[in-house]
Order: structure tokens, then sequence, then C-alpha cells
């Protein structure tokens, strides 16, 4: 189980569980242990499943620990493979030991649905028990050893800018606070409403944050307090912590509202003790209320803080500017127009950048990178280019916070005045504004900000007086904690370096990601004359195989122009394997997939069918077209054919290339990478239908809803959605489930109704049982449900596949793809004797997200087996 696998599980876990159903006795107080997994009592899931998934078909390993049924609160039952898909947890529904007290059944149907020997079990007892874990009663189960929070209190507060993601994090706090028998608290208004107490500062319990996983903006509201930037200020906000008993602070905001709570922290002994002596306070509180521990997760749509690779809200504000991109370019394109697009980012050029990027923008002005002296006549020179390329449109996108070399201010008017008139271009300027702060949050940002939300209570409850305040980042795709102050000063030297005019230090400072998309939107976007281009002689083949995914055409674009600026022919072939046996093989070039990036599915074309019985056709294409490396875009089906071409070596010499697949497919499932183009996109298709499904349910009360994903036989898809839109059970191919289970579902879900949370929701990923099927557990559903609450059943189908790519598919696909030929670029020039005209070396590798980065594992198909 990989580390993240781990993070996203538990984080999923324990927010879609009541405490009551987990915990065994408390232990002692203080100690903190992660618990190490027990062997289970029954096999499971095969290797991790919501990131790096396994390959479609592949039984699952023997001895994996299985799931449990879930409580009666919103949420989802967690699988997980990385990312940003994630694990299981030890002793997840074991069957009582034997002789047990166990609970009594009380579904005739269920019986008759028990195993022959449980039936003549059962009929041999005269008090007859179905195994199945109560809801009410688990043994036992618990997924931190040792790890209580009890006596302690725990505050949580929004402050500065709000963003999509905040609510999430919020309802992570409380549900992990009180999952170790912590208090928890609301502070509403953030610093304000701690300066003010009173009804500010109030205890919530589980159900106090149902419903807000997907309303944006923070429930417990957010405001600039004076007040706290002054020791009386400070000192009333202490005092109405002590009194509530709170040591422990949760803050959500940007770097300011962090700097200001860590010196609260440092203050605390102080304040206490000044309190103390005015009598406000019990001179024992000093010693009880000893020390603040101060932990930090970073919510701003900017991504101004340096530390972490994401910001919470980011994400969604990046779907916001995309979607008014995507509209603006019809009506930009029917008018042969130009568009400047002012978005939001008044000290960091994160939105604008990114938004570019993956929308294949002709000129992006950003603050930590401004353009050099000139500027104008180079713009102008670039949109001049594009139209005479058959453009019909150009978009320009300006950060608010834009400036020039001398660190004067550029503006959207500006830069619209000059366009008008230097070309003479019918010009128009959109400006956002708060559009991109508003909205419903992305998967993404859900699940970014349920992950750092556990996090975050686990680093309150694990701090000592000697622990620094930290913040919770994300590296890559891995949830960490860093020295908050360390990140704020390196989030103020980015400042410091741009009005030094040091702006190479400022992209550094902003981290490798940020550093990491400027050099691939500079190489993207303009194109070099053909003096300047080297001339390798090589030809480069790009195709798609397996089931479309959203972002595929991004890659495709990203791949064929970084291939012609190192030198190479760039050759499109089209339907995949098949067609590349039947000679669909023709030279592409850059201004050929222009506007590719934001549309869906596969302009290529694109087929499931494997090499195989082509092999020897495709040999004679590829010696006709010589063909000297290829890159293959797609799902398993891709990494199953690469591996037969590689396997088919030692009979065709023309398969002795370098060959480089790009993970790309909804399914998240193919070996060695933690992520795959497509399955954002497929994820927020996911939400977003989950979100006006519990709408529904919500208006007519009692009723349950049973949604199928897609998916095979990985589970990412139902997990992952699951997590992100607040299901209550999910159903998935690695965690094997019986009757028991959905009996325990049935009645986690009767309890449930009782509560004012009256629906509820439940996936089914479509390959997750081969008898359990959607109609079976909708029908189950209905007939015990009868009198208690109905049932629905949607299946979602082929709407996951289509549909414009995410922001982060678009971007994703664009780095990954653009590493992938860089990589090719690197070993054709290594490795080929040009002597002879063949290749010293063949390496067959996969590009991909591990750990914390991109990463291309060479030889890779050598190292990876079916059915691991």
């Amino acid at each position: 189980m990989s580390e993240r696998s781990s993070q996203v599980y538990y984080s999923f876990k324990i927010q879609t569980l009541r405490v009551e159903s987990v915990h065994s006795p408390p232990p002692a107080e203080g100690a903190v242990q992660q618990q190490q997994h027990s062997e289970a009592p029954r096999s499971a899931s095969p290797r991790e499943a919501a990131v790096a998934s396994p390959k479609e078909g592949a039984r699952p390993k023997e001895g994996a620990p299985r799931k449990e049924a879930p409580s009666p609160t919103e949420g989802a039952r967690p699988k997980e493979a990385a990312s940003p898909r994630e694990a299981r947890s030890p002793n997840e529904g074991a069957r009582p030991k034997e002789g047990a007290p166990v609970k009594q059944g009380s579904a005739p149907a269920l019986q008759q649905l028990l195993s022959p020997g449980d039936r003549d079990k059962a009929a041999r007892d005269p008090a007859p028990k179905v195994f199945i874990p109560s809801t009410n009663s688990m043994p036992d189960k618990k997924f931190f050893e040792n790890l209580s929070g009890k006596g302690k209190a725990i505050g949580v507060l929004t402050s500065g800018g709000d963003a999509q993601g905040m609510n999430a994090a919020v309802r992570a706090v409380v549900r992990m606070g009180i999952y170790v028998e912590a208090k928890v608290y609301f502070i509403y208004e953030g610093y304000q409403g701690m300066v003010d107490g009173g009804d500010n500062i109030v205890e919530v319990t589980w159900e106090s944050v149902s419903s807000i996983l997907q309303v944006g903006g923070t429930v417990i509201g957010s405001a600039r307090c004076k007040a706290f930037r002054t020791r009386e200020g400070r000192l009333k906000a202490a005092c109405n912590l002590v009194k509530c008993g709170i040591t422990n602070l949760c803050v959500i905001g940007g770097d300011g509202s962090l700097t200001g709570a860590n010196l609260f922290r440092e203050e605390w002994n102080g304040l206490l003790e000044e309190l103390a002596q005015n009598g406000e306070i019990e001179k024992g509180a000093i010693k009880k209320y000893a020390y603040l521990n101060i932990v930090g997760m970073v919510g701003s749509i900017d991504n101004d803080f340096c530390g972490t690779d994401m910001t919470i809200g980011t994400d969604s504000a990046l779907h916001r500017i995309i979607e008014v991109v995507d509209a603006i370019m019809t009506t930009a394109q029917s008018h042969q127009r130009t568009f400047v697009l002012e978005v939001m980012g008044r000290h960091c050029g994160y939105l604008a950048l990114v938004s570019a990027l993956a929308c294949g923008a002709d000129y992006v002005f950003i603050p930590e990178y401004p353009p050099e002296e000139g500027w104008e006549d180079h713009m102008c020179s670039r949109l001049s280019e594009n139209r005479a390329r058959k453009k019909r449109l150009n978009i320009i996108i300006v950060a608010e916070g834009a400036i020039d070399c001398h660190n004067q201010p550029i503006t959207s008017e500006q830069v619209k005045d000059l366009v008008v008139q230097r070309l003479g271009y019918d010009t128009r300027v959109t400006i956002l504004g708060h559009v991109q702060r508003g909205g419903t949050p992305s998967a993404f940002d859900r699940i970014l900000a349920s992950r750092m939300g556990v996090e975050a209570v686990l680093a309150l409850l694990e701090g000592t007086p000697e622990t620094p305040a930290c913040v919770v980042s994300l590296s890559g795709n891995q949830a960490v904690r860093l020295p908050l102050m360390e990140c704020v000063q390196m989030t103020q030297d980015v400042q410091k370096a741009m009005d030094g005019k040091r702006f190479s230090d400022a992209v550094q400072l902003r981290g490798r990601s940020f550093e990491n998309n400027l050099n691939t939107y500079k190489l993207l976007s303009t194109k070099r004359t053909a003096a300047d281009l080297p001339k390798t002689n090589f030809n480069v083949a790009v195709l798609n195989v397996g089931a479309p995914a959203a972002g595929m055409n991004a890659a495709v674009r990203s791949a064929v122009r970084i291939g012609i600026t190192e030198g190479h022919k760039m050759f499109a072939v089209t339907d995949g394997f098949e067609g590349f046996s039947r000679g669909l093989i023709k030279e592409i070039s850059w201004g050929d997939v222009g506007g590719w990036t934001g549309q869906g599915g596969s302009i290529l074309g694109t087929k499931r069918a494997l090499p195989g019985k082509y092999l020897e056709k495709i040999a004679e294409q590829m010696r006709t077209h010589n063909i000297n490396a290829l890159l293959v875009i797609g799902g398993f089906e891709a990494f199953d054919g690469c591996l037969q071409l590689f396997e088919a070596r030692p009979r065709f010499e023309e398969f002795c290339i370098p060959i480089c697949i790009v993970p790309a497919t909804i399914s998240n499932n193919v070996p060695g990478t933690d992520l795959s183009i497509g399955a954002d996109t497929s994820l927020n298709a996911i939400v977003e239908t989950c979100d006006r499904i519990k709408l529904s349910a919500s208006g007519t009360k009692r009723r349950v809803f049973i949604i199928e994903t897609m998916g095979g036989y990985c589970g990412y898809l139902a997990n992952m959605g699951a997590l992100a839109a607040g299901a209550d059970a999910a159903y998935i191919f690695e965690e094997k489930f019986d009757i028991r289970e959905l009996q325990a579902n049935v009645e986690h879900l009767t309890e449930k109704m009782k509560t004012s949370i009256q629906r509820g929701l439940v996936l089914r990923n479509e390959n997750s049982s081969e008898n359990y099927t959607t109609d079976f557990i909708y029908q189950l559903y209905s007939e015990e449900g009868k009198g208690v609450f109905d049932c629905r059943k949607n299946v979602l189908g082929h709407m996951q596949q289509g549909g414009a790519p995410s922001p982060f598919d678009r971007n994703f696909g664009t780095k990954i793809s653009a590493k992938a030929v860089l990589w090719l670029s690197k070993k054709l020039k290594e490795c080929y004797r040009r002597d002879e005209g063949n290749m010293l070396h063949s390496f067959a590798i996969l590009s991909g997200l591990r750990n914390s980065s991109y990463c291309n594992d060479e030889q890779f198909l050598t190292t990876i087996n079916y059915g691991q």
C-alpha cells in the first residue's frame, strides 16, 4: 500500500463512520501511534486502488483486508491507490470470532441468501445468529492505535479570503476530531469571532457538518479582524479559548492568517499569565492550558503560498476560468476577435499561467515573469503569426497583478488598446472578478481538503510544547507537514524578489510545479523558425489506444509541438494499432493541433485493438515511414499493447526503438502511475451528478440512490467519487463484500433516516461483483427498506467519458506528454548508432505521476508482469 493510499483511505473512512461504531475502549491519553495492519480473515483487494489502480481483469491478491459497513452519516467507503486514487484499514469488516456475541438477524430475505452451511447452522441453533458486525457495536475497529483526543478541545476557523473547498476541510476536521473523541468547536467569523467570543464559539456534532461538502465558500464565515492585530484583542481571544478549554487551533486561511496564528501561539503563556493577574481566569488554568497547538491549512484560490503545490480552492477557481474561456472561444472564433481576459492573482500568476496552459492562450502576463523590454512588438508579432496560420481568434490572459520588467503595472485595458492600435483587431476585455471564488468546489478540492483536514487533526494530537506550528501541504500527490513560518518566509521572499527585479529567483521560490508550468508554456506557445530548429532526422509516431479519455487531445498537441521543437518529424496514427497496421499514418504539423487542448474525446481516433495480430503489418509500416520512436497515449490496452511490441522485439527489429506510454483512461487502472489522464474529468462528472441526486433525495426525503460508475475492475471512480460526494457506501472490485455487509448497510441507512439527514447515496463500481449487481442491490435495498425509505438507481454510463477535459487533465496531459517526448528525444540522441542506422539499446517505459513527482520508469515494461 502506498503512503498516499493510506492517507486518502484513512481520511475517507474516518469521515464516513460514526465514532461509536469504530472505537474500542479508550487508550491512555496522549499516546499517538498509527495502527499496524493485521492479517485480514479473507481476501480482498489486488494492488492499490484509487490511483495506482490494478489492471483490468487482474485477480485480487490474497490476504488483503476488506471493508466495513458505514455508519449513520453521510460519507463513502474508500479505497485508494493514489492520487490525488487509496487504501484499507486493519480488521475492517472482519467476521466476529466463533462463539462471540453477535447481533440477531432481522431480515428473512437476507437469511435466505446465506450460504447453505450458515443456513444449516442457523436452523440448528435455537437462537439463530447472523454474523453481521453491527453499526452500533463494532468490536475493536480503530484506524489508529492509541490515538485519542479525549479531554482535548479543537477549534476550527476560516480567515481571510474565502475559497471553494474550505467547507470540506472544516468537515474533515470536525469528523476526525469527533472520531478521536475530542471536542470540536466552530469559531465563527474567523479571528473576529475568537475575539468576540460568546455565541461565536460553539461546540459541534457529527451532523453539524452534514451537507456542506458541496457548498462553496465557508459556512462558518470569514472576516478581517483589526482587533486581533493588537495585544488587547489577542488577550480577549485567549480568554475566550480558555473558557472553552480549547488549546488546539486549526486555521484555514492565507499567509497573513497563519502568521497571526503563529504569533498568538508564541504569546500564549504571556497572555494566560496576564489574564490570571487580571482575575479573568484561575491561576490553575495557566498550567492546565500551558501551550497552544497550531496547524494551518492554506485556503486561497491564488495558490500563492510557498511550500505546497496546490492550495484549497485553486482547482475550483481554474474550473471557473476555463468554463469562461471555453465559452468565449466560440464567440471569438465566430467574429475573428481577440479577447483579453483578466483573472485574479494580485501577487501570484498561477491562475493566469495554468489557465493559459490549459486553453492554449496566445500570450500571458504574470507578475513573477514579466515580459522583456519591447514586449509590445513581440506580442503583436505572435498574434499576427497565429492569424496568418488561419487561426480565427486570439486569447490573451492577464493576471490582475501583472507587471513589466520595470515593475510597472500591465492592465487588461492597456493590452486591448495596444492590439487595436497596432493590429486593428476587434478586441474585447473580460474581467472575471469574484466569479472565480464562487460556485461548487471541484472533486479535486474536496478530496484535497478532506485529506488535509484529517492530517491537520493528527498533527494537533501529536503536537508537543516543542513542536513548531506547521502547515499541511500538498507535495506532488502526498499530504505533508511543513514548518509554518519557513513557508511564510518563503512566500514573503517571493514578493521581495519581485520588488528587487530578481524575477528568476521569484519563479524558483514559487516551487517546482510553477516553474514546470512556465517552462512548458514557453515551449508550446512559440513556434521557432525553421532556421532555429535543430535537425535530427528522427521520425516519431503518436497514437491513441483504448477507450477515449478527456485530455488525450491536449497530450497529443503537447507531444507534437515538443517533438517539432526538438527537431523531429511527427507522425499521427489514426485509430490506434489497427489504423497503424492499415497505414493510416500522416505527418502532423504545429498548426494542425491548434485548438486541441479543450476538446474532449480523441481527435486522432482510438480503438481497443491490440497489436498482437497485426505485428507484421505494423512492422512493415514502421519500415515504410522510418519510425524511430513511438508514443502511445491510452489506458490499459496501451500498456498491454506496448508490452506485446516489447516482447516481439526478438522477431521484429523495427520494434527495437524507444517506446513510451502516457496513461490516459478514466478508469485509472494503468500500473506504475498514481494518476491517469481523464480520470479527473470523469470524477468531476460523477460528483456533479451525485450533487444533483442528493438534492433530489433531500427534497423527497427518505430516499436512497444506488449509482453505478464505470471503471472496469478498478474501483477508483466509485471510491473517490463517494469520498468527494459524501456517499454512505461504495462497492468496489478490490474489496469483496457479502450479504452480511449489505445487511449492515441497510441497517445503517435505516438508522440514518431517524436523523435530520433523511437521504442516502451508494456508489457501485460496474464490475465490483458478478452476483451483487446494481439491480440486485437496488431490489434488496427496496425490499429491506420498505416502510422506512424507497430506492432509485442510476447508471451513469458513457457520460463519464465525454465532455471537455477539466483544467487538471489539460494541464496534466500537457506536462506529462511533454516530459515523455523529451525522454524519447534524449534516448534517440544517446543511443542511435548513425553508422548502422539502428538503436544500440531499446527502451520501453511508462511516463506517469508517482509519489511526489512526474517520472519515467525506464525498463518498466520488463519488470511488470500480468496480474501484478
